[in-house]
């Protein structure tokens, strides 16, 4: 324990060193001081004392002392706020007695490194969080949508998904993020695709056509997800996609394949003008009469209402939603069903539909070898045995 007078030469002592080694124990002991009101009003004024030092060290010192704690008085912290700039960065990043109306009125004459030091406190508010993404820096508003804990509200998300969707790192922050608006995480993803697209080493792998239809896929599945994950919301996601005439029968098909049946019915509910609660309860359980009825409302033409009403038949015996090999023999089925109705002249009205279906036979199967086979490779006790006679066959390469 320091004596007082051993404190008073310390604090009066022409080496700084000392001086801040008194501030930081007034600190320390103003934080923990427990006993007379008069004690605590000595100390306070000692930390006030240390506030007119000449030497940054010592007014680091006392700082130091303050920085981390809530009952720190708020008088000196606010000075040492506005103290030296080695001070005042500390103080803004890690002093909680700060409030967002201390913070708030200079960001907007802050340089990089203060904001950098703002965007680094434990607790940031909305408000402060978009007052510092209004000073434009990219740099501090990357490392804010890469905190997922600071909440940045849906129209500051929405405009900064407008504003840097030509920057990958900028989209990658913003996808990654749960709490972005269904709209901006859609628009991202299309961002997304059409930076695949015009990517040279993408182009070089595959053939134009076959990109197109990964491409597509990809895409048609992401808006699925996001609609599933929505599904329930209030949010108008479904609602917008029909308003902007992106739900149509191919959407619907994929839907119901992905397994994203919660979207689906989404999709239904807002088609029909229908309550979700009786679309779900048709999908479970309604007979064949029912769906069709269902989907006229929807506005679907007679020979994809048919196609549809098989679907869900077929879906509601099989998962979907994680078994490749079920979409795979729900898919095949659909399409020998429509080959042998119509006897292989598909009608025109059921060409977008039944060319889905063929895209996604090659796909699905592919998924589903693909389960086979480690199934296989995983249970196979030995080596697989060439047939006889092949053991011991030499193949002839020609000569060149």
């Amino acid at each position: 324990m320091v004596a007082y007078q051993e404190f008073v030469s310390l604090s009066r002592s022409p080496d700084s060193e000392e001086r801040g080694s008194a501030a930081h124990l007034s600190a320390l002991a103003y934080l923990h001081h427990v006993g007379p009101a008069d004690e605590q009003a000595a100390l306070y004024a000692a930390l006030i004392g240390f506030l007119d030092d000449p030497s940054v060290k010592v007014r680091a010192a006392l700082a130091y002392g303050l920085l981390h704690s809530s009952e720190a008085p708020r008088p000196i912290m606010l000075a040492l706020l506005h103290d030296s700039a080695i001070i005042s960065r500390a103080v803004m990043q890690y002093s909680p007695v700060l409030i967002d109306a201390d913070l708030i009125g200079l960001i907007k004459t802050l340089d990089l490194s203060m904001l950098i030091a703002i965007s680094q406190r434990t607790r940031l508010s909305p408000r402060l969080a978009a007052a510092i993404v209004a000073r434009g820096h990219n740099s501090v508003t990357l490392r804010l949508l890469r905190r997922m804990d600071v909440a940045l509200g849906d129209v500051l998300l929405s405009e900064l998904a407008v504003s840097l969707a030509d920057q990958a790192e900028m989209r990658g922050a913003l996808l990654a993020r749960r709490d972005l608006p269904a709209a901006a995480r859609l628009m991202l993803v299309q961002k997304v695709t059409e930076a695949l697209r015009g990517a040279r080493i993408v182009n070089g792998a595959l053939p134009a056509d076959r990109l197109a239809r990964v491409l597509r896929d990809s895409s048609d599945t992401a808006l699925t997800a996001i609609g599933e994950r929505e599904a329930g919301r209030e949010g108008g996601y479904v609602a917008a996609l029909i308003g902007t005439d992106k739900v149509n029968t191919r959407i619907l098909l994929h839907a119901v394949v992905t397994g994203h049946v919660m979207f689906f019915a989404e999709c239904l509910a807002e088609l029909a003008q229908t309550p979700r609660s009786k679309v779900f309860t048709l999908l479970e359980s309604g007979s064949r009469v029912a769906l069709n009825a269902l989907f006229s409302r929807c506005g679907l033409p007679e020979g994809v209402r048919n196609l549809m009403v098989r679907l869900v038949l077929h879906a509601r015996a099989t998962d979907l939603a994680d078994d490749a090999g079920a979409r795979h023999y729900v898919v095949t089925a659909l399409t020998e069903e429509l080959i042998a109705e119509h006897g292989g002249a598909i009608p025109e009205e059921l060409e977008e539909a039944f060319a889905y279906l063929s895209e996604q036979n090659i796909l699905l199967a592919r998924k589903a070898a693909r389960g086979v086979m480690a199934a296989f490779a995983q249970d196979a006790a030995g080596p697989m045995a060439l047939p006889p006679g092949m053991a011991d066959q030499q193949l002839a390469l020609p000569a060149a």
